[in-house]
């Protein structure tokens, strides 16, 4: 069993927690970090997750340096403008050493083990990130093991898209929530024409609607071909959850 770790998450919390700073007066603050606490922290993270799964490996995914939905809208994540942690690098290169790392071009580390998980058998996600809900297959978001459908890993992601997700930066369509939004789809159906509705609802439109998947959209085998393919509604068909797309490029 290949556990698939995101190693973005488990990496920054550790680096940030052995961070300290001295301040020197005069208003200089000298920053620091303790890399060997930092490195300690994620291996006992690492081997406290595969301890709950007998007779596993672990592969860590991190994201790359260029995001592809930067190019579908520029202030995707604009607002994450700190700098990573101290040590984040020198983790990363460390952590090379003993494992397995894969990071694809332009992809963050979500979308790879999204494309990984649904191309090979015998996985499981591993990520406390709700986005990773909409990929088919075993998630453990360090709470719980799970098994997502296709089909609810489609209804989540149509979920995500009207709702938004202020984290990462894009809005949904007003007045939306998670709850919200499920109950909605719930009574309504779970179909692109009443994403479509909704947004209109708000005095948006079916573009606004479409950005807005395209953002959320978390990538599978059937959205990469070397590149990305950007969700499309017309080639997924509505209410179908297959996850058709275009070219990014």
């Amino acid at each position: 069993m290949k556990l698939l770790i995101d190693a973005d998450y488990f990496v920054y919390k550790a680096c940030a927690g052995a961070e300290y700073d001295i301040d020197y007066g005069d208003d200089v603050i000298f920053v620091g970090s303790s890399f060997k606490e930092a490195y300690n922290n994620v291996i006992r993270d690492l081997e406290k997750i595969q301890a709950n799964f007998f007779d596993s490996s672990l592969i860590l995914f991190f994201s790359d340096s260029i995001n592809f939905r930067k190019s579908v809208d520029p202030s995707y994540k604009g607002h994450r403008n700190r700098k990573k942690p101290c040590g984040y690098k020198r983790v990363i290169n460390k952590l090379a050493e003993n494992y397995e790392l894969i990071r694809m071009p332009t992809l963050e580390a979500d979308d790879a083990i999204g494309i990984y998980a649904t191309s090979n058998d015998n996985c499981v996600m591993v990520s406390p990130d709700k986005d990773m809900r909409q990929i088919p297959g075993t998630l453990y978001n360090l709470d719980e093991t799970i098994t997502i459908t296709p089909e609810e890993g489609w209804q989540w992601f149509l979920i995500q898209t009207l709702s938004g997700d202020s984290t990462d930066g894009y809005s949904g369509a007003p007045g939306y929530g998670i709850k919200t939004s499920k109950k909605f789809l719930d009574e309504s159906g779970y179909v692109w024409s009443n994403i479509v509705a909704a947004f209109k609802k708000k005095g948006l439109t079916e573009d606004d609607a479409l950005l807005n998947a395209r953002l959320a959209k978390i990538l599978t085998k059937d959205d990469y071909d070397g590149a990305p393919r950007l969700f499309n509604p017309t080639d997924a068909g509505d209410g179908d959850e297959d996850r058709a797309g275009v070219s990014a490029s």
